[in-house]
């Protein structure tokens, strides 16, 4: 298969043709068809997060089933599914309690630097995210897709596996946003634009949405944001105060940045929880004033937001096909696997919402 190959931190990608095993007990290959391009990528690819290398990077993607294992009962060739890292083995203490994206056993997973699924000149290339989805095949546990109806866009379906899912997660499972409520929102890219959908589908009174740049702004009022603030040239929070009277019942980090996270406190009124989504550099540390958790001001991650995929991915997707949801507005652009370090790069000035890789899979 045709891959994308990460050898050297910060270096660019190569395209390779790399070898692939067939699936083994409980293994699913899957034809890619579409893979979102997540600034979570470029965290690993850049060397923020570390990785074994050589790795195929990719998390966000929809495809077709091309051959199941022995054991596998979720799919059959022929199937779309998405895919997601959230891989769960339903039998831990978390699955069990109603926590799959926490799951704390490895058995399902394919994690990198033990799994040897793919081979390129004898070398091992490591799995990146129990996916490793900028490739034209994705060889993955049967726990770490959900098969989806035929007849939806597998482009759209792509985006749900990852920044939709932690957006409105987020909003739904981890927050648990109450109808009437005021929501704020700093940044609007892929994840923030979905929390600012969660929160529209959770009947939030008022949606305020926070970022630098205008483009992302109109966006974030199509999408169902009832404010806007540009915080390029003023404080965001007191803008938000200025607006609520008082701060947000709930504020979502979409930035992973220190500044941030504390505006994402500091705007929450009395009893008001912040939840951070972005992805903070490993190591660094968080301050908030120790005064203002006095009024029950609250703060929370959430990983992946908090989903259930198998049951949260069909539904947001039937939410897209009501117009509930929408997830047009969110594809910046379509790419071939070719222009993948042109995409990365693009990253960098903070414009594209997410661009898409097109494998052409026939469907």
């Amino acid at each position: 298969m045709k891959a994308a190959v990460v050898w050297k931190a910060g270096e660019p990608m190569t395209i390779e043709n790399v070898t692939i095993e067939k699936p083994k007990s409980r293994e699913v290959l899957i034809r890619t068809a579409y893979a979102g391009i997540c600034h979570s990528d470029l965290h690993f690819a850049d060397g923020t997060y570390p990785h074994p290398m050589p790795y195929i990077p990719g998390h966000e993607a929809s495809g077709i089933v091309e051959a199941v294992g022995e054991d596998v009962t979720h799919v059959k060739p022929g199937d779309h599914v998405v895919g997601c890292l959230s891989v769960f083995c339903g039998t831990c203490a978390q699955c069990t309690t109603g926590h799959p994206s926490l799951c704390e056993s490895d058995t399902p997973k394919l994690p990198a630097g033990v799994a040897r699924r793919m081979f390129l000149n004898g070398e091992v290339i490591h799995q990146s995210s129990n996916l490793s989805a900028f490739a034209e095949q994705m060889l993955v546990h049967e726990n770490a897709v959900v098969k989806i109806d035929r007849d939806l866009p597998l482009d759209r379906a792509a985006l749900v596996g990852c920044g939709v899912l932690t957006g409105v997660g987020a909003v739904i499972h981890a927050a648990k946003v109450k109808p009437g409520s005021t929501v704020a929102v700093i940044g609007c890219g892929g994840v923030g634009l979905s929390v600012i959908s969660g929160a529209l589908l959770a009947g939030a009174g008022r949606i305020i949405a926070i970022d630098r740049l205008d483009s992302k702004l109109e966006l974030a009022k199509q999408l169902g944001a009832t404010d806007v603030i540009n915080a390029t040239d003023i404080d965001p929070v007191g803008q938000v105060m200025e607006l609520t009277k008082g701060g947000v019942h709930y504020s979502f980090e979409a930035l992973g940045l220190q500044v941030t996270a504390d505006q994402a406190f500091r705007m929450l009124r009395m009893g008001g929880t912040a939840t951070l989504l972005g992805m903070f550099k490993p190591g660094s540390k968080l301050e908030f004033e120790g005064s203002l958790f006095i009024k029950d001001r609250k703060i929370q991650g959430s990983s992946m937001g908090s989903n259930q995929f198998r049951v949260d991915i069909p539904n947001l997707l039937n939410f897209y096909k009501q117009g509930r949801l929408k997830l047009d507005h969110l594809i910046s652009d379509r790419i071939e696997l070719e222009q993948v370090n042109d995409g990365f790069k693009n990253l960098y000035g903070g414009t594209p919402v997410r661009q898409i890789i097109d494998f052409h899979a026939e469907v």
